[in-house]
């Protein structure tokens, strides 16, 4: 599987964010939303389903004072666009969503970055890192090694929160957001320490759940067996690290990874939910690290 996107030109940068238009398997462009910063190797991080590239704010400066890196919102989530007629075109089909994200770095002048991923964007991670388009793969809680039984479990919970989401008045979710015990109540099935979570932050997760465009389309890319990631990765490290709070995915999903990725490193985050970069941002920062001193000690043959 390998990327046949094509750039079609780079968005003028607005409080830090700048937008890329891009192409690939015959949809119409699409805007794709980063931020870039710091200086080195490139490093790019790919949030989780319904979630925003400020995901990775609890850990992207500490990164940036090693590696250039660059924070996607993925498409049709944060401020990236989505194509029309995007369900009857599969944006998020393996072979699209890969094709899409090589020309993104292609634009960006990204050969073989490194890239960390959480949940969908773990997955996206590892199919990016099965092509050959990558450096090194870091993925937290990554989707695709469900059981069918926790597969509907995790989409019932995602629906139900997306559902909350659009329905709750925007002064509510404020209003929640200021106290710690609001912000469990709105941010308890991601994050085990949501009281971490800044009240500002919270507040714009729930309204960028409700608003994304793509979120349906990801789903429903979700059911199809084609999800289920099982691949060989050769050549590249690969690290799968799970919190053992994983609410939205067990833990136990880790050790199948481990199975389909014999080689790869797996990793058990203490105290940590599935969106773990707030939960303990220090041990995510090490286990990035990690992974990236292995791709640069060890090269591919």
């Amino acid at each position: 599987m390998s990327g046949r996107g094509t750039a079609v030109g780079t968005g003028k940068s607005a409080g830090g964010v700048a937008v890329m238009r891009v192409e690939a398997d015959g949809l119409p462009p699409v805007e794709l939303a980063y931020r870039r910063r710091g200086g080195g190797q490139p490093l790019v991080l790919m949030h989780g389903i319904g979630h925003h590239l400020q995901a990775w704010e609890p850990v992207s400066d500490v990164l940036a004072a090693d590696h250039d890196v660059i924070e996607l919102d993925l498409p049709g989530f944060g401020l990236s666009t989505w194509p029309p007629g995007a369900d009857a075109s599969r944006p998020y089909a393996p072979h699209t969503i890969v094709s899409l994200l090589g020309a993104a770095f292609d634009t960006l002048g990204l050969a073989r970055p490194h890239v960390v991923g959480n949940s969908l964007g773990g997955l996206l991670a590892l199919r990016l890192g099965a092509a050959g388009r990558v450096r090194s793969v870091t993925a937290f809680s990554p989707a695709g090694f469900w059981t069918e039984r926790e597969r509907r479990r995790a989409f019932a919970l995602l629906v139900g929160m997306r559902a909350a989401a659009r329905r709750l008045p925007d002064p509510l979710v404020v209003a929640l957001s200021g106290s710690a015990a609001g912000r469990a109540v709105l941010a308890g099935v991601v994050y085990a320490r949501p009281a971490r979570r800044s009240p500002q932050a919270v507040a714009e997760e729930v309204r960028v759940l409700g608003d994304a465009p793509g979120f349906e389309s990801a789903l429903a890319e979700g059911r199809r067996p084609t999800a289920a990631f099982r691949q060989p990765i050769a050549d590249v490290p690969v690290t799968i690290a799970w919190g053992d709070r994983d609410l939205l995915l067990p833990p136990r999903q880790g050790v199948r990874a481990k199975r389909v990725l014999p080689d790869a490193r797996l990793v058990r985050l203490p105290g940590c939910g599935h969106v773990p970069m707030n939960d303990d941002p220090a041990t995510v920062v090490r286990v990035i690290s990690d992974t990236v001193r292995r791709a640069d000690t060890d090269p591919p043959a």
